[in-house]
């Protein structure tokens, strides 16, 4: 059997169903393996090596099996470092495969020739070069064993094209695969009794605990723990972005997204009066923190940490009590310890939190009713999307004009929603591919990407992908001629005049439908209704293109800006939340 086969072979070994890519020179022979395999294996084309990388991601986040994506070199490997990338800092499980130039050639100018295995070493958790096709059983083993144990993320093997020529005696070699590593999480910690114990004691002393979750317990498809464990206690959940509907957004306990892009000022306050900060799959970074300045250094404020990466336990905190352990486990082990009774948490804690959450939800819904006609602004577009969406769905959204917004103002309620953004470096262009990953991954769910034109203009090749796939997703492009999120930055603190963040306003339902999408272009709030409503019942992709108000024109629900910019970011649009002053804080307390 030749290296090409064997590569197929141990795929298909580890149950890959699915395997993103784009075709080049040296991955011919593993096309020609994948063509054999086809009844068990489907490569799914991507027009661009980025896209393919960020289809492996959003199949791997809604799957929790590692995202398989194959390169061929030197272009194109480079093209999907940004996905790689995002992969591994977003602890999402993949494989990244590069079919590089022929051993043979190295040193000698062959054309695409790059040292692929250190190009990709400070963005995985592994990088190697294979030189024999008798080692690629083992390579991938390990490759699969590192992306979906601790902390998961990427790992990328260079095969040299005549590595999968290269024929070996089956007998030399054993093509198994290892089944816990199929899916993540793979051999998970676990915390010991003890620390269990250890944490229902501080939190059972606690006048106004709060458990902040983080994406690590959507990865370990905690939720169902989470909800069990906080109704056992009745302790009130605050989420970071990557977090959200981890508890369901319209249940009693959970009051909100804290920290910077989107939070809810009903949450940050949560965060600030809270004397017991439980942590769950947070590593509690820049974001969540608003750079490690919230909540303010407070005597007596204990932060309990659990995370299944013991490097970020302690990293931006003094903990009372770090726990290594995957979050699933560690609720788990809380449910079934004996139940701690007589808790000293105050029992109009969750009342007050839940008093000003009413308050900024019932605010937020006279919101579309004042804002403006033309052009339309963000969260009118995401309330209407909201009150569309009467059952489960995949979010996936760009960063950019619609992440603060869809932080905000969308409440998931169904348990099944989850949203899903690129959160470690924000590159643009991953909504639209996202969506073709997620509906292979779950094509029960509708997928709805979210993007701005900027974003549009990075990836609209893709438009052909999921209209020849079929991926029927509906897609919303936030149309205001510009990179609006870095047009509002540089009207906060940047030039005195614009510089370089608009350009010319384009009809992207004309470019969409030339792909062969149905589209639809919308300019009020009488369209959008109607357009949504016709999205819906679409059996096929389509877009919305929207017209909405840059975010340069209004501070967008950023608390660092609205600080910058001199408003008190726990208000609602300028009015009082209701919120304790530090006269009658005493009484919360």
């Amino acid at each position: 059997m030749n290296g090409a086969m064997i590569v197929a072979q141990m795929l298909r070994a580890y149950d890959v169903k699915y395997l993103f890519g784009v075709p080049g020179d040296t991955n011919v022979p593993l096309y020609g393996a994948l063509a054999q395999l086809r009844d068990s294996i489907q490569h799914v084309l991507a027009r661009d090596e980025r896209s393919a990388g960020y289809m492996a991601d959003a199949y791997a986040r809604v799957s929790n099996k590692p995202g398989i994506v194959e390169v061929p070199s030197g272009a194109g490997a480079m093209y999907v470092l940004p996905a790689v990338a995002e992969a591994h800092g977003s602890c999402v499980p993949m494989i990244v495969l590069t079919s590089d130039t022929p051993l043979s050639g190295e040193g000698r100018g062959v054309i695409t020739e790059l040292d692929c295995a250190r190009l990709f070493e400070p963005i995985t958790k592994g990088s190697f070069l294979i030189k024999s096709a008798a080692k690629i059983p083992e390579t991938l083993r390990r490759a699969f064993r590192l992306a979906t144990t601790g902390r998961p993320g990427a790992v990328h093997l260079a095969i040299p094209e005549d590595i999968l020529h290269e024929k070996v005696d089956l007998s030399s070699v054993s093509l198994h695969a290892e089944p816990a590593c199929r899916t993540f999480p793979a051999y998970p910690a676990r915390a010991a009794s003890q620390e269990i114990a250890e944490l229902l004691k501080i939190a059972s002393g606690a006048h106004r605990p709060l458990v902040v979750v983080g994406g690590g317990v959507n990865r370990s498809r905690a939720g169902a723990e989470l909800t069990a464990f906080v109704e056992r206690y009745r302790l009130p959940v605050v989420t970071t972005i990557t977090g959200q509907n981890a508890i369901l957004d319209t249940h009693e306990l959970s009051i909100g997204i804290a920290g910077d892009n989107g939070f809810h000022p009903h949450a940050n306050r949560a965060l600030e009066e809270a004397d017991l900060l439980i942590y769950f799959g947070c590593r509690n970074g820049s974001v969540v923190s608003i750079g490690w300045t919230f909540p303010a250094p407070r005597a007596g404020r204990k932060v309990i940490q659990v995370d299944i990466d013991p490097a970020v336990l302690g990293n931006n905190s003094n903990n009372a009590l770090s726990i290594h352990s995957d979050a699933r486990l560690a609720l788990q082990d809380l449910i079934a310890h004996p139940r701690v009774h007589n808790w000293a948490i105050d029992p109009s804690w969750v009342d007050t939190l839940n008093a000003w959450r009413r308050s900024f939800w019932t605010k937020a819904a006279a919101l579309p009713g004042e804002a403006s006609k033309h052009p339309l602004r963000p969260q009118i577009v995401i309330d209407a999307l909201a009150r569309h969406m009467r059952q489960p769905h995949l979010l996936f959204a760009d960063p950019g004009t619609p992440t603060p917004y869809l932080g905000r103002f969308l409440r998931l309620t169904e348990r099944e929603s989850q949203l899903f953004i690129p959160r470690a470096f924000g590159g643009l262009g991953y909504a639209i591919p996202a969506v073709v990953g997620g509906w292979y991954a779950r094509p029960d769910l509708r997928p709805i990407g979210l993007f701005g034109d900027g974003s549009m203009g990075m990836c609209a090749g893709e438009l052909e992908t999921l209209a020849r796939l079929r991926v029927p997703a509906i897609l919303l492009n936030f149309n205001n001629a510009c990179f609006g999120w870095i047009k509002a930055l540089q009207r906060l603190h940047g030039p005195r005049d614009y510089m370089s963040v608009d350009f010319t306003a384009q009809d992207y339902g004309a470019i969409a439908r030339d792909f062969g999408l149905h589209a639809l272009r919308v300019e009020t709030e009488g369209e959008l209704d109607a357009a949504l409503a016709q999205a819906f019942r679409h059996d096929g992709p389509v877009l919305l293109d929207i017209m909405v108000e840059s975010i340069a024109e209004q501070l967008p629900p950023v608390y660092n800006w609205l600080r910058q910019a001199g408003v008190d970011p726990l208000t609602v649009d300028g009015r009082e939340l209701g919120l304790p002053t530090a006269s009658n804080r005493e009484k919360i307390a």
